[in-house]
């Protein structure tokens, strides 16, 4: 009898989980939650989204968007990347300076904050350790060869900052030269950082990083790889530009279809 109580009160858990999560779902849909609220819970969603693809391990790895012109909101330190709560979240000014938050922002804060600097037209920033770039990037070898057309629409080329201590200003001084002409950098012996007009976008950046690093590291296994000529370019930058132009204007942040993310958090259950 106790055993079967058991599997009946863990039955009961998973659909109550997931009903909350729909609710919170529904309540962002409705627009009944802040954008605050809302980015809290979409760092939640791609945290997760990075420790389910191995791109993070224990503690590893950060994730902020920019609230608005004066706030940024980082992951806190000390967490795993699956394990987090929307309340745990920091809320930091520019100069770094906690605003909001029961737990500290994560230790590479001042490197999140080098991009939101530079660069006005970035929302949101990732920094992970996929295993293949994060390879290459322990090799001292950049992702700049063009190699793969769909890599140098979206990316181009993915350059090698030097290396620097973690969470020193040495590593913010180190990707700065990079930050302006590139979305997304490799830094030596650590990982990579991704950075886009939202966070969903700076994600998949980050996947596209790592799906080029294996397409890379298996074209040099296979043979030499052939990289494409200065016409292919200049044609695939045409393709690039009229894509560009004709892509609808991004609504609120990291608009995701209310399907993609049940089943993200479907799969998380």
């Amino acid at each position: 009898m106790g055993h079967w109580k058991e599997i009946v009160l863990r039955g009961a858990v998973i659909p109550i989980q997931q009903l909350a999560m729909f609710r919170e779902q529904v309540a962002v849909l409705r627009g009944t939650f802040s954008n605050e609220d809302r980015m809290r819970h979409e760092l939640v969603r791609f945290g997760g989204m990075l420790h389910e693809n191995g791109f993070v391990a224990a503690t590893d790895g950060n994730l902020s968007v920019r609230l608005d012109d004066g706030r940024v909101m980082i992951t806190p330190t000390g967490f795993s990347k699956g394990m987090m709560d929307a309340k745990d979240m920091v809320v930091v000014d520019l100069a770094g300076k906690k605003l909001k938050g029961s737990h500290n922002a994560s230790s590479e804060a001042e490197m999140h904050l080098a991009i939101y600097q530079e660069r006005r037209d970035v929302n949101a920033v990732v920094h992970a350790h996929p295993c293949t770039a994060t390879a290459f990037a322990c090799s001292g070898i950049a992702l700049e060869e063009p190699i793969c057309a769909e890599v140098v629409m979206t990316l181009g080329k993915i350059p090698l900052a030097p290396y620097a201590t973690t969470g020193t200003p040495e590593l913010t001084t180190n990707i700065r030269p990079f930050i302006r002409d590139h979305q997304a950098i490799l830094l030596a012996n650590h990982g990579v950082v991704t950075y886009a007009e939202d966070l969903l976008s700076a994600y998949l950046k980050m996947e596209a990083v790592e799906h080029f690093a294996k397409v890379t590291l298996a074209a040099r296994q296979v043979g030499a790889p052939q990289v494409l000529n200065d016409m292919q370019l200049e044609a695939l930058e045409l393709a690039r530009q009229r894509y560009v132009n004709r892509r609808p204007a991004k609504g609120a942040q990291t608009a995701v279809p209310l399907g993609f993310s049940l089943s993200q958090l479907a799969r998380r259950n």
